[in-house]
């Protein structure tokens, strides 16, 4: 578990102008409020924040042994239970799925779970990275 993040209205409202996103429950207490939300309500990526931080963390263990200068995004997947508000503080707990071969290259799962303060679950996340094979040399030509 990773020490509470506390979601702030102006993190919410930063990352949605970010998106070019104007919707009013992302940037409006008493519109939030009006469609039933106890505050501002994150947009449903906003969280990629945290759990890119989470995968980052794993990846830079160096047991892991992952050469970060080969490493690229593959995917990631998020299953919410709840919408993220302000003023949550959430947690993360993270696993790695799986490690496979892909034809020389590495391929790394991670799961994210990621709690509310009273250790509700509001979303999954999923994630996956390819470190490419190392390059062979390339012999000179004389």
């Amino acid at each position: 578990m990773t020490r509470a993040y506390q979601v702030s209205r102006e993190k919410i409202r930063e990352f949605a102008s970010a998106l070019g996103d104007d919707n009013p429950a992302y940037h409006d207490v008493a519109a939030a409020r009006a469609l039933g939300h106890p505050d501002l309500v994150a947009p449903p990526t906003f969280l990629v924040t945290l759990t890119l931080m989470a995968d980052d963390r794993a990846m830079s263990d160096p047991e892991f042994g992952l050469a970060r200068a080969r490493l690229m995004h593959r995917d990631l997947n998020f299953t919410h239970l709840r919408p993220v508000h302000a003023g949550d503080a959430l947690t993360l707990a993270q696993t790695v799925t799986h490690v496979d071969d892909l034809g020389g290259h590495g391929v790394f799962g991670f799961r994210t779970e990621i709690h509310s303060a009273d250790d509700e679950l509001v979303c999954v996340a999923t994630s996956s990275f390819v470190q490419r094979a190392e390059t062979p040399a390339v012999a000179e030509v004389a």
